[in-house]
Order: structure tokens, then C-alpha cells, then sequence
């Protein structure tokens, strides 16, 4: 199973194993991965599981939608790398990504 690491903006970090085909905001809320408040619950309605991917891990995560774009404008401190962490599921090939998370959710 694959696992992936969450870094609060403090440098905390909380690595966390999670089944394929969840998305990084279910495995962030079932293991209380603090930041990620996830209040839509996953429906890309908010923008409170916005995280910043790793570069290195840009092409497997795949790019924003046009749903999730339009959320991150709500965003505060959005940056090239962010996505929502409800639109991104997880996969083996996930194994050992990293994410960070901003500032403005701790």
C-alpha cells in the first residue's frame, strides 16, 4: 500500500499508509492529518484540502480541472503546484509522494 507523507507548514510531518483508489483529502481526514478540513467532504465544492505536490510528482498526479482550478481561487497562497487533495487518488504509483501544506491551514 502505498504511502504518503503530509508536511504541515511547521515542518510536522505525518506519514500515512493508504489503499489505492481513496483521495489524498479521505487518507489526510482518516488519519487527522491536521489542516486539511475537508468541510465539502470531497465534492471539489471548497477549497479546504488544498495542498502543494512535490514537483517531482506533478505528471503522476496529473493536472487541476477545470472544477478545481475555478476552487483554488478561493484558495489562499496558491502557488503552480497546488491541487486539491479531494481530486487526487491514490495509487501505487503514489508510493512515497510528498505534499505540504499551506500556511493559511494549520
Amino acid at each position: 500500500m502505498p504511502v504518503i507523507t503530509y508536511i504541515e507548514d511547521s515542518g510536522a510531518e505525518h506519514r500515512v499508509t493508504l489503499q489505492s483508489g481513496v483521495s489524498l483529502m479521505q487518507g489526510a481526514v482518516a488519519h487527522n492529518v491536521p489542516g486539511i478540513d475537508a468541510d465539502c467532504g470531497g465534492a471539489c465544492a471548497c477549497a479546504t484540502c488544498h495542498i502543494f505536490v512535490d514537483p517531482a510528482w506533478g505528471p503522476l498526479v496529473g493536472p487541476r480541472n477545470e472544477m478545481e482550478a475555478s476552487m483554488l481561487d478561493f484558495a489562499d497562497g496558491v502557488q503552480e503546484t497546488s491541487r486539491l487533495a479531494c481530486q487526487i487518488q491514490v495509487s501505487d504509483a503514489l508510493d512515497g509522494l510528498v505534499v505540504r501544506l499551506p500556511a493559511a491551514q494549520h
